[in-house]
């Protein structure tokens, strides 16, 4: 008999202690403003569907994310006020909503308690997901929604296609990448079709169906937005970034490897992973009735690994930058998987999966030793906080000024909705502070007065490489700042002020020559 999903506890009680302890633990982060792809799209896209009706952003480039994030962050600003506190306090509702998708997932394939807690505790705590419950990517929206799908597409009896279907639908209605999960679920459904026999053959083919269904919504926002812009995916760079440079072999190989990486290792990721595979080698014990202990059913085993191959397959071939959000709803796939086995074979159980999630804290603030996205823990708080800082050096010490900066710090000074300035700056923008870019910038010295310089990537000491440094550099992204002293040398300008935390850092340079004339008052 399968357990009931919700025991011991009804879910509509469950959700409200999640939610406070989400909100507890984000307290000292609900304030601050946008950072990163937040600041780049989501929070114009929404700002725009808010002021204007528009599901296409006009105040950004569209890249034809489907718009269901922005008509959500748009309903809480309507009802409460544009302000970062309500946009962030939004999300974590939604991120506990998925961690309630977590404890009933887990009750679903597993059927007990102390293993859904477990699996939702360290879900919560881990680094990425903690760190993405309360910023406004669409991936925490589509994770939700999907992990909602999936608990009633994963277990072994009584499945509900058709409201695994419509959650999956939200989903990709969220963010389109999010269907792999309905596809490949579909796919295995027709695989287990041809192997048996009727009628258990038209009930996986209607599974199929149902799940496959679950794209129409998405190809009906795509038509819309053809109709409305003439582009099916967005823009054209958005594509060639995203879908067309990605798919030479070699690169393609590079990234499947960094993917597995960041499906067992990544954020201290490897501590529940090893010890699960340790936990292999121990025999399964018993209960008190003589029986093995619970355990994921073959079937589901086999469509979760299914599941997490696919998505880092997927993400292998298309998306620009390997950003560990795309893999979202697959972490708590394997902490599932992890706890599961602890609790099925290793005495004392729990003390592994305490240490887990110690692991996982000291992943929150202890960076990694090799390059990462400041958005995989805490990091990223401690960059706005800098670029705060810098916003307020600048605007006391160089009024007026024009100033030479990169992105994000260029959307920051530029768009006072973004929570950084109260008047836009400005601002004359380089893509990055290279050797390169500097040199070009030193040939129009006469444009800015300013410039607000900071590493625009985590550069640790190369004590660990996840590749070599030339694919890096080839494929993914990998440069080097120039450091601000050297910046202001070849600038011919003063460093006036210097800030570095958590491998990070960010410096404000002073030129004495007049430049391009900005608004008289700033903030």
């Amino acid at each position: 008999m399968e357990p009931r999903p919700d025991r011991p506890l009804p879910l509509w009680m469950i959700f409200p202690v999640i939610f406070a302890a989400l909100y507890a633990s984000h307290l000292s982060l609900l304030r601050l403003p946008y950072y990163w792809d937040e600041a780049g799209y989501y929070i114009p896209a929404a700002w725009d569907f808010f002021r204007t009706g528009a599901l296409i952003p006009t105040t950004t480039l569209t890249n034809a994310h489907p718009p269901l994030p922005s008509i959500y962050l748009a309903l809480w600003w309507k009802l409460s006020g544009f302000a970062p506190e309500v946009t962030r306090e939004a999300v974590l509702l939604v991120a506990a909503l998925g961690l309630l998708a977590v404890w009933r997932l887990a009750m679903r394939l597993v059927g007990v308690a102390s293993v859904a807690f477990w699996t939702v505790l360290l879900t919560g705590l881990y680094p990425i997901w903690f760190a993405q419950s309360s910023l406004a990517h669409a991936d925490i929206f589509a994770a939700s929604c999907s992990l909602w799908g999936m608990v009633y597409a994963l277990p072994e009896r009584n499945r509900k296609p058709a409201t695994a279907a419509l959650w999956f639908a939200a989903a990709a209605l969220c963010k389109e990448i999010s269907i792999i999960i309905p596809v490949t679920l579909a796919a295995l459904c027709l695989l287990d079709a041809v192997k048996t026999h009727p009628p258990g053959r038209w009930r996986r083919l209607r599974e199929a169906s149902w799940l496959a269904g679950s794209l129409l919504p998405l190809m009906g926002w795509y038509a819309y937005h053809f109709t409305k812009t003439g582009f099916l995916f967005g823009n054209p760079e958005f594509l060639r970034y995203n879908a067309e440079d990605t798919l030479t072999p070699l690169r393609i190989l590079a990234a499947f490897g960094h993917r597995i990486l960041h499906l067992t290792v990544h954020m201290n990721l490897f501590v529940p992973v090893l010890m699960a595979l340790a936990a292999l080698l121990l025999e399964p014990r018993l209960d008190a009735e003589g029986h093995d202990r619970a355990n994921l059913g073959r079937a589901a085993r086999k469509r979760i690994f299914a599941l997490l191959i696919a998505n880092a397959a997927l993400f292998s071939v298309l998306g620009g930058a390997l950003l560990c959000r795309y893999l979202l709803p697959m972490y708590p796939l394997v902490l599932l998987l992890a706890v599961t086995m602890f609790y099925r074979r290793v005495p004392y159980w729990q003390t592994l999966a305490l240490v887990s999630a110690g692991a996982f804290v000291a992943g929150l603030f202890v960076n990694p030793p090799y390059g990462f996205a400041p958005e995989d823990n805490l990091a990223y708080a401690a960059v706005v906080r800098m670029d705060q800082n810098a916003i307020a050096v600048l605007n006391k010490q160089c009024p007026g000024a024009t100033v030479l900066t990169a992105w994000p710090v260029s959307d920051e000074l530029t768009h006072p909705e973004l929570g950084y300035v109260r008047q836009p700056w400005h601002v004359v923008a380089i893509e990055d502070f290279t050797s390169a870019q500097i040199d070009h910038a030193a040939q129009e010295a006469n444009q800015y007065t300013a410039a607000l310089v900071f590493s625009t990537k985590y550069d640790p000491p190369p004590l660990l490489r996840l590749g070599s440094q030339q694919l890096e550099e080839r494929y993914f992204g990998l440069h080097h700042d120039l450091p601000p002293e050297q910046i202001a040398q070849r600038l011919n300008g003063k460093l006036v002020w210097r800030r570095d935390e958590h491998g990070m850092w960010v410096a404000l340079i002073r030129f004495d020559r007049s430049g391009t004339p900005a608004p008289a008052a700033n903030q």
